[in-house]
């Protein structure tokens, strides 16, 4: 079910990605997969093309079609009970983390775990907050939260923490164990967690993801934000949900002025419906995909880049990759100059940390092999 790209289509459908390298790199740097659109979406959205649905979308607060698809997707797929009325559409993850920090928290400063998703770098400040960086040890085996610098944090004044899970860039799926860590540190000093859990439906075989909200006693002082976005390949559409676990949370981000939640667009919430409601075949086709890349990126690494570091992938699509012990403080440069592939810089998810890189393995087992090759040949020559 899972139909590659060519070279050709790849560059016309995915404009970031492919669109901004020159003809003789390969890309594997942006969190854009190169397979085709799932079908289900792809019929839906051509419908509502031929229709014309290319206006406003109906600012319904009330969770509507895509609440209800979103709750089933979540009791299949996580076990969990969300309410559709508390399901609110937003324009993408990081608007929905603002619109939650704007309106639900504190005036302190929001604790951000390093490595994290470049943009949230940037989102404190936006939000009129500082950010205070709680790094993860680069040779640490998990990529867990250190509660005790955390507990200390909280005492010291700050309001939120800003929770991506499962974790990007390194792939890590909290346990409910440390969840549950977290969860108590915050509840104990009054603060709250804004859990980004854009990457949910993508936990490999091996993990389990379990929702923040569906942990006894979260609801008083989380939300999270979801899309089908990274899933389905459908970044561009813009639609993203803010899922609260009470009314008065939900009822909260409702209620403010329409210019403070950015606007979704119609074509993303079909995109989303299609996802949530008929996509669950396409999916399981994607994870078994993506779980024989994983297999091939360690046999590859292996072969060709032996002394490269990677924690256990166990969600998304985007590899982890130390490369410290080839001598490069930017390897990502020097494999884009020498070996003509583009990953992603481990300092712009890290400032500071030399020699990592994020790699994306969802593309052809052919060209992952071709990805690693030039990697190897940048940083060796």
């Amino acid at each position: 079910m899972i139909r590659d790209l060519t070279d050709r289509e790849a560059r016309e459908a995915l404009v970031l990605k492919w669109g901004t390298v020159e003809d003789d790199v390969l890309p594997a740097w942006v969190a854009e997969m190169d397979y085709a659109l799932a079908p289900p979406v792809a019929e839906a959205l051509a419908a509502a093309v031929a229709r014309g649905v290319t206006g406003y979308p109906p600012f319904t607060l009330d969770g509507g079609p895509l609440g209800v698809a979103y709750a089933g997707f979540a009791a299949r797929h996580f076990g969990w009970q969300v309410e559709p009325e508390q399901v609110l559409p937003t324009v993408d993850v990081t608007a929905g983390v603002r619109l939650a920090i704007d309106v639900l928290s504190g005036p302190g400063p929001v604790v951000l775990p390093l490595p994290a998703y470049a943009p949230q770098l940037a989102l404190p400040e936006v939000c009129g907050r500082e950010r205070w960086d709680l790094p993860v040890e680069p040779d640490a085996d998990r990529v867990t939260v250190d509660l005790d610098r955390l507990d200390r944090m909280f005492a010291d004044g700050a309001s939120t923490l800003l929770l991506t899970q499962p974790h990007n860039p390194t792939g890590h799926v909290h346990t409910r164990a440390e969840l549950e860590g977290i969860r108590d540190v915050v509840a104990r000093h009054g603060g709250r967690v804004v859990s980004d859990e854009i990457h949910a439906p993508l936990v490999l075989p091996g993990a389990e993801h379990v929702p923040y909200l569906a942990l006894e006693g979260a609801a008083e002082h989380a939300v999270a934000v979801v899309a089908a976005s990274k899933a389905f390949n459908t970044a561009g559409l813009r639609c993203a949900q803010v899922v609260s676990g009470d009314p008065a949370t939900a009822a909260r981000l409702a209620g403010v002025p329409m210019a403070r939640n950015d606007s979704w667009s119609p074509l993303g919430e079909v995109a989303a419906v299609a996802a949530y409601e008929h996509g669950d075949a396409w999916l399981a086709a994607l994870l078994e995909r993506l779980d024989a890349q994983r297999t091939l990126l360690t046999d590859l690494l292996a072969e060709h880049l032996p002394e490269a570091r990677m924690r256990p992938l166990e969600a998304t699509y985007l590899a982890w990759l130390d490369l410290r012990a080839y001598g490069h403080a930017d390897p990502a440069a020097v494999a884009l100059e020498r070996g003509r592939v583009r990953v992603a810089a481990g300092h712009d998810y890290h400032p500071g940390l030399p020699g990592h890189v994020r790699l994306n393995i969802a593309t052809s087992p052919e060209r992952l092999t071709e990805v690693v090759r030039r990697l190897a040949r940048g940083l060796t020559s």
